[in-house]
């Protein structure tokens, strides 16, 4: 019976980990991997204390710190996939793809989630070659150059909003009508190195070694515009991972479990749930890890007063 059971291996459930064995509770991660969405970016600026750094390094490193904790308190499970969580009378079992059945009083859901990917030709050629999902990750790295946004929603011209900030011109395509508040639209539009184009259809990207244009169709007109671009910013919507836990937590329509952003609980007593997973408005990795220590917080509180 372990006293806290961690589910996922991003930022959020690394933070996790370190801080439950450090409070040393008997403590279970349980991941198929130890990356983050992040591993795919060639470099970060915005993980604090470290001017830049690589997905990929960035991911072993927190890795490694995580490693430092295994022993009497800490169990790390890799290549590992939780299948099902259910609640039992007085605690949670688990179960994994490699038929491990696990027991523990308490649960946190760091589970992340996905992007939903650009699918068109040249979309998979130039993913972190121009094409980015992340703009606070990324979007420094094009200051001063022509970028596109891609997606008309509130994320999108949010994206659009904060590249403004320092890139030469912005312009945002949207494949129906703008769905952000009218408000955010407007203010935008004012602003003369921003364009926003609803009703297109993105056609193709290319490029040599990186992007240089997009091509899309004015469904109003049946216009080909080939646009230049070294940066495009998919912003078409994200994916919670929290498929396991649907009948367990309360969820938005969207997938993202609910949680009291004070504490990191859920709708169910006894499972927290940190990072990319929850409804909260923005996914980082720095609020991850902030949201994964505040549940252990909560965590060790919880248990402490049973």
């Amino acid at each position: 019976m372990y006293d806290l059971i961690i589910i996922g291996g991003g930022p959020a459930g690394v933070a996790a980990g370190i801080y439950s064995a450090r409070k040393k509770l008997n403590t279970l991660v349980i991941s198929d991997n130890f990356h983050g969405q992040s591993v795919v970016s060639a470099e970060i600026q915005n993980w604090i204390g470290i001017k830049s750094i690589s997905g990929e390094a960035l991911s072993k490193q927190l890795k490694d710190h995580l490693e430092d904790y295994r022993g009497e308190n800490l169990t790390i499970k890799e290549n590992e996939t939780v299948v099902a969580v259910a609640k039992t009378t007085d605690d949670f079992t688990i179960e994994t793809n490699r038929d491990g059945h696990y027991n523990a009083k308490t649960v946190l859901i760091t589970t992340g989630g996905r992007r939903r990917k650009l699918k068109v030709a040249g979309a998979d050629t130039y993913e972190q070659k121009g094409i980015t999902y992340c703009a606070s990750c990324d979007g420094p790295l094009f200051s001063g150059q022509d970028v596109v946004v891609v997606g008309g929603g509130n994320a999108g011209f949010g994206t659009a909003g904060q590249l403004l900030a320092y890139c030469k011109t912005v312009t945002l395509l949207e494949s129906g009508e703008f769905r952000a508040e009218k408000i955010t639209v407007d203010k935008l539009l004012t602003n003369p190195n921003f364009k926003a184009v609803a009703n297109v259809e993105i056609m193709e990207i290319t490029g040599t070694q990186f992007v240089n244009k997009i091509i899309y169709k004015n469904r109003a007109t049946d216009e080909v515009i080939e646009l230049p671009t070294t940066g495009i910013f998919v912003e078409i919507g994200f994916e919670p991972n929290t498929d396991i836990i649907k009948d367990l937590v309360d969820r938005t329509p969207t997938g993202a479990v609910v949680v009291d952003h004070q504490h990191q609980t859920t709708s169910t007593p006894g499972v927290w749930a940190a990072g990319d997973s929850t409804d909260g408005l923005y996914h980082q990795n720095n609020i991850a890890v902030g949201d994964a220590v505040k549940a252990v917080e909560d965590i060790y509180n919880y248990l402490s007063s049973k």
